[in-house]
């Protein structure tokens, strides 16, 4: 300090903190305050939660059963199980877990240890749908959703994803011909050199190439009459 305005900006400074330092108790007791109220709110909400999910959980499972049934699956059974944790965690009050049973006679269990490929793939599909139709989600992006199930089923799954696209904007990666011939459009994704590097290139079908690429699925590479018709057939084409 050389000034006597820096000393009194000095001493000023040091006030401050001392009257800080006074008011600390004070500071203690409004934060710790203010943390039970928000603890209480937290609390409020989370018991909001379970309620909702009591509420909804049956009709869900049932919804998700009738529609498996619909996928050749008629004895698939979903249920939703609470427990109760022991403290809040970021999902709620409870342990919420899917079990699952895909024939009649056995006890559902969790899903990652009784459903296969194909069993997954038809449930994610049934569910995400039934989400979408709660909320408000712009876009849906499968991948490889049909992994496991073909014919009949696959022609199913591709019109779920169909009624789908009426009310969202749904991109599926598929090597699945009975689900590409439900697309609005179909892009076809492909590897090129160039430069001596490998990059990926995408672009949009017309028809008669749509035809070609979905009999391919169907058959091999270059298809043959018939898969060419069936691929026609499929897309009504």
């Amino acid at each position: 300090v050389t000034t006597v305005e820096e000393l009194l900006d000095l001493q000023a400074h040091l006030e401050a903190q001392v009257a800080s330092y006074q008011n600390i108790d004070d500071e203690i007791q409004r934060l710790q305050q203010a943390v039970e109220h928000q603890a209480q709110q937290l609390q409020k909400q989370a018991l909001e939660l379970r309620k909702n999910r009591q509420r909804v959980a049956p009709d869900f499972a049932q919804q998700v059963s009738k529609t498996l049934a619909d996928l050749s699956m008629p004895a698939a059974q979903l249920l939703v199980e609470f427990r109760p944790a022991n403290d809040l965690s970021p999902t709620g009050l409870d342990e919420v877990q899917f079990l699952f049973s895909a024939n009649k006679g056995s006890a559902p269990k969790p899903i990652k240890d009784v459903a296969s490929g194909g069993e997954l793939s038809r449930l994610t599909l049934v569910t995400k749908s039934l989400v979408a139709s709660a909320m408000a989600l712009p876009t849906l992006i499968f991948d490889e959703i049909d992994a496991g199930v073909s014919g009949d089923v696959a022609l199913k799954m591709g019109h779920i994803l169909s009624q789908l696209s009426k009310h969202h904007q749904v991109v599926v990666i598929t090597h699945s011909p009975q689900v590409a011939a439900r697309a609005d459009e179909h892009f076809f994704i492909y590897k090129k050199e160039v430069d001596e590097r490998t990059t990926t290139k995408v672009r949009i079908l017309n028809t008669e190439e749509r035809i070609r690429a979905i009999a391919t699925m169907l058959s091999k590479s270059p298809p043959s009459d018939s898969a060419l018709e069936n691929a026609k057939e499929l897309i009504g084409a």
